[in-house]
């Protein structure tokens, strides 16, 4: 993660420390920088991950290694049938000393929340993050109560095909600035993983690197990133094409408009840059648009994924020719 001559010497100390929580990350997970490059990215730019794949392949080992890796309050809700709102959000307590009631926050109260499994719990408990994660604040019996920044939700969740799970509404989705699947290791990280990671747990030696008020100062950074007119233009391309697409019969929201372009900005402040440039929004294209999407009838009988639909529109749509200012 090289810092470039022409970025600003703050911008630059920022992206060193960046750099620190990515090393933390990947000394944990094995051969899957991509996956903890946009994790990173979704965090600075105020955003929401989903992390999404079969069992075992280190859903939740992602998540909680960024949480450690920065020190601010953590907490985990392992997500289940039988889970209630209440239990994430918090619930008001009658107080028989005082004689009155006290709100007992619930998890969400925290910087960072990891969101184990999240379509194993009925849609009225998934529906409890919405105003959480749109707004950073909590609204319990009428009182509203603000979430400190950073705030950031990590949710794991396997795929809706296996048994015992309920697919997130198009609602929850759009919320989630980016979607990431883990996959499966190369056989020598895998072989490196038995080898380092054999017989304890790789959490158990990760320190924080990073303070919250240096991610603070992070987010600050990058939301100072510039995007120049035709760049805004081509983001709005992008999401309009997937409106217009035959192969879906819903496309991308304004919100993932805004999501894009925010993601773009914590992509080139990763990449040493300023400045967003065309290629910032095609790396983060697929990520940050195809979750949000429904294939249409057609595609659906073709077996084509909104994945392949959204590079395509990539490849199609005209990249505007821009410079840095």
């Amino acid at each position: 993660m090289a810092v470039t001559h022409d970025v600003p010497h703050q911008l630059g100390e920022l992206v060193t420390t960046a750099h620190r929580i990515r090393e933390a990350i990947e000394s944990v997970i094995e051969g899957k920088g991509d996956a903890v490059r946009l994790t990173l990215t979704v965090l600075l730019a105020e955003g929401h991950l989903l992390i999404e794949d079969v069992p075992g392949v280190g859903k939740t080992m992602l998540a909680k290694a960024l949480a450690r890796s920065i020190d601010c309050p953590v907490r985990r809700v392992q997500f289940t049938p039988d889970l209630l709102p209440s239990d994430i959000t918090g619930v008001s307590a009658y107080n028989q000393q005082t004689r009155e009631f006290e709100f007992k926050p619930g998890p969400v109260f925290a910087n960072i929340v990891v969101g184990d499994e999240i379509n194993r719990a009925s849609p009225k408990t998934q529906s409890a993050l919405l105003e959480c994660m749109e707004e950073r604040q909590v609204t319990v019996d009428g009182h509203t109560y603000q979430l400190d920044a950073p705030f950031m939700v990590i949710a794991t969740q396997n795929p809706i095909e296996m048994e015992g799970t309920y697919p997130l509404p198009e609602a929850q989705r759009d919320r989630f600035t980016a979607r990431v699947a883990m996959g499966y290791p190369e056989p020598t990280a895998e072989l490196e993983m038995l080898d380092v990671h054999g017989g304890t747990s790789p959490l158990d030696k990760l320190e924080p690197v990073a303070t919250t008020s240096e991610v603070r100062a992070l987010i600050e950074a990058v939301r100072g990133v510039y995007v120049s007119q035709p760049v805004k233009k081509y983001a709005i391309d992008l999401a309009v094409a997937t409106r217009h697409s035959p192969d879906l019969r819903l496309g991308a929201s304004p919100r993932s408009t805004l999501q894009l372009v925010r993601a773009a900005r914590a992509h080139a402040a990763l990449s040493g840059r300023d400045y967003v440039i065309p290629d910032d929004l095609q790396d983060l294209a697929v990520p940050v648009l195809a979750h949000r999407l429904l294939p249409s009838v057609e595609a659906q009988g073709q077996r084509r994924l909104p994945e392949q639909v959204v590079m395509e529109l990539v490849r199609r749509v005209p990249v505007p020719e821009t410079r840095a200012s």
